[in-house]
């Protein structure tokens, strides 16, 4: 995956397609990937002493890496990245449509 945490993406496909947000986990061996405020879920918990109450909890789920492209903030544009090596021989990521560097 050429996606890492910290990164900002655009969803380009499903329910939330257009919303941007920061990776906040990847999951390689799934080719998964949690996005801030993407894919909310809520899950309803039950006490778990007496007196306490039950509360709902609401949290992002995975999607599909190939649903995501990378955002550059500056050209406010979603587009693919590649590998470039610099001179020193140290790999860098770019993205193709900007030319931005990510890495």
């Amino acid at each position: 995956m050429r996606i890492r945490k910290g990164d900002t993406v655009q969803v380009i496909a499903g329910k939330y397609k257009g919303k941007t947000g920061a990776i906040l986990r990847t999951l390689p061996n799934e080719n998964r990937l949690v996005v801030e405020g993407v894919n909310i879920r809520t899950r309803h918990e039950k006490p778990s002493q007496e007196g306490e109450n039950g509360r709902i909890v609401t949290e992002e789920a995975s999607i599909h890496a190939s649903n995501v492209m990378l955002y550059s903030i500056s050209g406010k544009i979603a587009s693919r990245a590649e590998i470039i090596i610099e001179k020193d021989g140290t790999k860098k990521r770019r993205l193709k449509k900007t030319g931005e560097v990510l890495d």
